[in-house]
Order: C-alpha cells, then structure tokens, then sequence
C-alpha cells in the first residue's frame, strides 16, 4: 500500500498547530489564573525563607507542568513544518525502482527533485498558485501518469503541440527525425546499444534492445499535456502505452542524483553524485 505522505505531513502539521494554539491562548492562560489564585493564598510567597515561598514554588512548579502532548507537539512541531515546507515548495528525494530511465539513472539511484522548477503547488491537491518556468523538451521530470497515484519518472519528449513520431526505434518531432549517434553494440547479455540521442540540442544517453520490437506510435501532443519516453526506450513504460501527461500532474524536475543504494545487501555509494542530464 503506497504511503500518502504529504497528506500525512499536512495533518500532523495542522493538528500540531492546534493543539500549540490550544495551548498558547487557553492553557496558559488557565496556568495564568491558577498562579494569581495561588499568591492570594499564599500572600507570604516572595518571602525568601517563609514556609508561603517553599509551597509557592512547588505548587507553581505543579501548575507550570505541561500536559506531555503538548510538550512533544512543541518539540514536533517545528521539524514537521520544516520538512512539509521543503517537501512541498523546494525539493524532495526519490529512489529509482526500475531500469526505464537506464543508462541516465539505474535502479537505486537516489535523486532530487526541484518543486519550485514549474511553479509552486500546494501539497496534496497539487493546485499551482504560482507560475514560475515551463517544462522544456529533454528535461527529466517527476509525475503522476494518467488514472496512476504512483509517482513515475521519465524525459519530456513531445510538448503541447508537437506531433510525436517513434517508428523503428527512430524519434521524429514535428516531421524531424531527431540525431541519434551509436557509441557501443551488445553491451550486455541483452544485447542492448548504447545511444546519444539529441533532442532539438538536449543530448542524452539512451538504450535500445537489438532482441525487442520497436513500440511504435503517432500522436499530436495535446495543449496542457506532455508526451513522455524513458531513456531506456525498449523497457519503459510511458506515454506509448498510458498516453500524454496533463499540466496538473506534474510534480517537479529532477535535477541531481545525490546517493546510490540498490537493496539492503550492498553498501550506500556516492560514486554516482552528479547533476541529471
């Protein structure tokens, strides 16, 4: 079952502020009586020395005791806004679970992505309430594909308008076979050939299996939508099999691998530390 954290940050966040502000404006204020009520009782209670000051204070020590939710949402709360801010509006972290974006990111690369890149959007209804950049052609982007709560990961390869083309392994933007130069053949047991492909100027890395059909397909971009490929374009499932990415769905562009960490029986690596192309 996946996980909805923002959801989860956004609650913890607004229980935490009540039950701070239940505090701050009637608590303390009832601690405020208490103290008043406790002077009048005990009128000897600034005397140092007077049996009135010893049971002042160990009252008052009493009456100042706060409830320990209240403690632990003070001591809480502060981390929980941070980490909802820089979730929400500046970066966050996700691990690769698949090949589809290979030879760019590998299974186990930890990478960052930029929330801010498109616009800022509120956590957990993902409304934009601030334009910032468009997404641009090449850019390695973070998202939610169509009727799919999963986040996926791929390159934008067609923007709202392009007629996309993929036929024999072979990318065409708008009637324009795009560049594509061999670097090595068979480099593995699956017979896969290392690509760079240029993308309108954006040059990337990409794969194709020799022993695989190519997945052809036609589409024009609708206005508000992307169309989406993984590098590794003979394994990536994406927008040849799901469709174009609509605008609200973006999450954020991914910009850096920081870590890299395959499973529990290896070592974390830094040996992969880079800025995403």
């Amino acid at each position: 079952m996946d996980i909805n954290l923002p959801l989860i940050l956004v609650v913890a966040s607004f229980v935490g502020l009540v039950i701070y502000l239940i505090d701050f404006f009637v608590l303390r204020s009832k601690r405020s009586k208490a103290l008043v009520v406790l002077k009048q009782q005990l009128p000897s209670w600034n005397e140092v020395g007077s049996s009135d000051h010893t049971s002042f204070h160990k009252a008052a020590d009493k009456i100042n005791q706060e409830h320990w939710v209240v403690r632990e949402t003070k001591s809480l709360l502060p981390i929980i806004l941070i980490v909802l801010i820089l979730r929400s509006f500046i970066a966050e972290p996700f691990q690769i679970p698949s090949s589809s974006m290979e030879p760019t990111l590998l299974v186990g690369d930890f990478i960052l992505v930029n929330k801010f890149t498109y616009g800022l959007r509120l956590p957990v209804t993902r409304t934009k309430v601030l334009n910032i950049n468009e997404p641009e052609r090449g850019d390695v982007m973070v998202f939610f594909p169509p009727n799919d709560k999963r986040y996926f990961i791929k390159r934008i390869i067609g923007l709202p308008g392009d007629l996309i083309e993929y036929k024999n392994k072979q990318l065409w933007i708008n009637g324009e076979a795009q560049s594509t130069q061999l670097v090595q053949a068979d480099i593995d047991l699956l017979k896969r050939q290392l690509f760079v492909e240029n993308l309108t100027g954006v040059e990337h890395k990409t794969y194709h299996t020799v022993t695989r059909p190519s997945k052809d397909y036609r589409i024009l971009v609708e206005e508000g939508h992307y169309f989406m490929m993984g590098d590794n374009r003979d394994n990536s499932h994406d927008s040849r099999y799901w469709g174009t990415v609509p605008k609200e769905n973006i999450v954020g562009k991914a910009f850096a691998i920081w870590m890299h960490w395959k499973d529990w029986s290896s070592l974390p690596s830094f040996s992969r530390v880079a800025s995403i192309q």
